[in-house]
């Protein structure tokens, strides 16, 4: 299991997942924070980008922060391919 910290950009021109802002990895996402879209925008942009399920990555904190901890419900194995992956993405 990872517990994954990002800063949240709604509203962005357009979807990425990259870079860091205050030790949190920056995800941007083109749909408006009302009414969950960017949440769910982001859970899904994560689940695309780590190549992992939607159903996998769990919103445990800052719903309606820009500051948000995601949970990831991974085997070991899944586990140490995404460690290695978001320090991938964090250089971006």
């Amino acid at each position: 299991m990872i517990e994954l910290e990002i800063h949240a950009r709604p509203n962005a021109a357009k979807n990425h997942v990259g870079g860091e802002h205050d030790g949190r990895l920056r995800v941007s996402v083109t749909a408006a924070p009302d009414k969950g879209k960017a949440n769910k925008a982001i859970q899904k942009l994560l689940a695309k980008t780590l190549s992992i399920a939607p159903s996998a990555i769990e919103l445990i904190g800052g719903a309606t922060s820009r500051k948000k901890r995601f949970r990831i419900d991974v085997s070991s194995e899944v586990e140490r391919r995404l460690k290695t992956e978001l320090e991938r993405v964090r250089s971006l």
